[in-house]
């Protein structure tokens, strides 16, 4: 055949993008509920003209492929019209943390300098200084204005597979957030892995309530509206609106986290209204009780997600395993999904044999496009055309894989991903501290919490009031630590190379 047939079948065969995909899906759907928020239903059609009104506005604005917006807001419909719009311009979508202080949130606007940004209208007061001069567009009466300009017809779709999609803030092992991009190539993949993995049926549901700039919830809300099914948009872990959701509609993945899964039991057993059906529940079942997963599981008659992936690679590495209804797990294996190769190295990149500890490589289609503007990590990171997770597993003889370690010491409370060196950092910016170290403790509600350790100087130490406002000031909530223990600078356990050793600390919480 000629090269002219080539390039058309190449680009029939390819990979479509998701603002051409939910285009597709709001056809067919067009009468179905596509959104319910608290007393509203959107439908797959209200949703299709309100995305294509967008995107006339953004055309208008003078955005163009590539470019960026930054979203600042709650869990509410306008967040999934925001990203979706975007995605038929080729436009990147960063999804921006309201929970972080002034200055995290400066630096993460500022990293991928937008051309917009998209603001809830109560939080645009809290928008750092520093990025006064990015054009601002309240979500309120401004935002359905700017809709009620448009006729709804848009521009011709210039998106590709391989262009960012969104751009997901995690924590870097400084301690500065890493933007990572997330292609349509990547999110449409892993809809389709994770469907095919879990046997979610296109008219299965999702409950958005986890935070919208984290992956759970951006992942599979676009997941569920490419299948055709209901997304209920829910403000953050409310008890009520979540238990309504489980009774009214039949859900493929409910996310449960560390942190809410024994107060979501409470509310199973309290309320009289049978759960419709769940296929599966549950997440990071390392830092769920035991008896808190047997429990939940047998209320909704649903087996729980033994996951491990990330906002790099979504959940598909390892998120096969699942643990039967009412059963107390007391081994805790991941298996590898289908539709990616995983490999565990040493620190020279040479595979371990089974049962010896080894770095979790992955590649596969669901994999993130890099981190933005960081060409040094991404050449570490995705060195031998593998990403390198740092993360330490064993693989068993039966194939399943053992978690071993987080790599870089990084602490998971609740759902989110803490770095001690962030912590530590603002610590050290009191000029009367002289060393920090912060650790991991045990937590029976979030599974994991941070704990300093301080050492002050002879003739001057601050209080653990002035530390604490001190976090307070720097640092969103959930990363503040539980507790300052002051010791001298002598009592810091330290290696013969000088530095800190992290697990003898972890071990004087445990005595």
């Amino acid at each position: 055949m000629g090269s002219g047939f080539d390039d058309q079948i190449g680009a029939a065969c390819g990979l479509g993008t998701v603002g051409a995909l939910f285009d597709a899906s709001a056809e067919l759907h067009a009468r179905e509920i596509a959104i319910e928020h608290r007393e509203r239903a959107i439908t797959y059609g209200e949703l299709r003209d309100r995305v294509a009104r967008l995107t006339g506005a953004l055309a208008a604005r003078g955005l163009r492929r590539g470019d960026r917006i930054g979203l600042l807001s709650r869990n509410r419909p306008e967040y999934l019209e925001v990203e979706l719009a975007a995605a038929n311009l080729g436009i990147i979508t960063a999804c921006l943390n309201w929970r972080l202080s002034g200055r995290e949130l400066a630096y993460c606007i500022e990293l991928v300098s937008p051309k917009l940004l998209i603001v809830e209208a109560d939080l645009v007061p809290g928008l750092p200084s520093s990025v006064k001069s990015t054009p601002v567009l309240q979500i309120g009466p401004d935002y359905e204005a700017e809709l009620a300009r448009q006729d709804g017809r848009t521009p011709p779709p210039s998106a590709q597979p391989e262009d960012g999609l969104v751009i997901l803030y995690t924590s870097g092992t400084t301690g500065l957030p890493k933007g990572a991009v997330i292609s349509h190539r990547a999110m449409v993949m892993r809809a389709l892995v994770f469907t095919s993995e879990l046997g979610i049926t296109p008219h299965e549901g999702f409950v958005a309530w986890a935070p919208l700039f984290h992956m759970a919830s951006t992942d599979h809300a676009i997941a569920t509206l490419l299948r055709g099914g209901t997304v209920v948009v829910v403000d953050g872990f409310q008890l009520e609106p979540l238990l309504a959701a489980v009774s009214r509609r039949r859900i493929g993945w409910l996310v449960l986290i560390p942190g809410m899964v024994e107060a979501f039991v409470d509310g199973l057993k309290a309320q009289r209204a049978a759960p419709k059906g769940v296929r599966v529940c549950g997440a990071m079942a390392d830092l769920v009780p035991p008896h808190a997963i047997a429990a939940v599981t047998e209320l909704l008659q649903a087996p729980y997600l033994n996951s491990f992936g990330s906002t790099e690679t979504g959940l598909p590495p390892a998120t096969r395993a699942l643990i039967a209804p009412g059963e107390v797990p007391t081994r805790l294996s991941k298996r590898q999904n289908a539709f990616c190769e995983v490999k565990l190295v040493d620190a020279d990149d040479n595979e371990v044999a089974p049962g010896e500890p080894g770095e979790l490589a992955i590649r596969g289609p669901t994999l993130f496009s890099g981190y933005w503007q960081a060409d040094e990590t991404n050449a570490r990171d995705f060195r031998g055309g593998w990403f390198h997770m740092g993360d330490v597993f064993r693989r068993n003889e039966d194939g399943t894989l053992d978690f071993v370690d987080r790599a870089k010491y990084m602490i998971k409370s609740g759902g989110e991903n803490i770095y001690p060196a962030e912590i530590e950092r603002v610590l050290l910016s009191d000029q009367r501290v002289t060393e920090v170290a912060v650790v991991r403790a045990s937590d029976s509600r979030w599974g994991e919490v941070p704990v300093a350790f301080v050492a002050c100087r002879d003739d001057g130490a601050p209080t653990e009031a002035e530390l604490a406002e001190l976090c307070r000031r720097e640092l969103a909530g959930y990363k503040r630590p539980r507790e300052i223990r002051f010791i001298s600078f002598a009592e810091f356990p330290r290696s013969t190379s000088g530095k800190v050793q992290r697990h003898e600390l972890e071990r004087r919480l445990k005595a």
